[in-house]
C-alpha cells in the first residue's frame, strides 16, 4: 500500500516536468519583418503556428521555403521539433533558431522541452518560447 501511494506521488510530481530556456545577443524586438523558413517535413504546420504567434505579438511575418524569402525580410526563423506518441500524438521538444537575415549570422535560440504526463499543444509551445524570446531581458 505504501509503495503504490510512493509511486502516485512520484507520477504527480514528475507528471508536469518541462523547461523552457532561450538566449538572445541582440533585441528581438527590433525585427519587424519575419520570414520562418518551410521544413519540408512539416506535417503539424509548425511554420504557420510561429507566423501566427509572431503577428499575435505584432511582427510583420510569413512562412515559405528559404529561396521565396521576401526582400523586406529581417530575419529568418527556423525550427526543429520532436514528437512523441503515447495514445495522443503530443510535440515533446522544440528548438527554435532566428538569424539576421541581411549578415547571416545566429542571433536567437530558443528550447522547449517537456517530458511528463500533461503535455501542451504546440501552439502553446511555440506561443512559450517566443513569448521568452522577445521579452527584453
Amino acid at each position: 500500500m505504501k509503495s503504490s501511494l510512493f509511486v502516485l506521488a512520484a507520477l504527480a510530481l514528475l507528471g508536469g516536468c518541462s523547461s523552457l530556456s532561450a538566449r538572445k545577443v541582440v533585441d528581438l524586438k527590433r525585427y519587424k519583418h519575419v520570414y520562418v523558413e518551410h521544413r519540408l517535413a512539416d506535417n503539424h504546420r509548425i511554420d504557420e503556428q510561429i507566423v501566427a504567434e509572431l503577428k499575435s505579438l505584432g511582427c510583420d511575418a510569413s512562412c515559405g521555403v528559404l529561396t521565396m524569402k521576401p526582400d523586406n525580410a529581417e530575419a529568418i526563423v527556423s525550427y526543429d521539433d520532436r514528437w512523441a506518441w503515447d495514445f495522443k500524438n503530443y510535440i515533446i521538444e522544440f528548438r527554435l533558431f532566428v538569424r539576421d537575415a541581411r549578415a547571416d549570422k545566429p542571433v536567437a535560440e530558443g528550447y522547449y522541452h517537456q517530458a511528463g504526463l500533461t503535455t501542451k499543444s504546440s501552439e502553446q509551445v511555440v506561443h512559450h518560447v517566443l513569448t521568452e524570446l522577445l521579452n527584453p531581458s
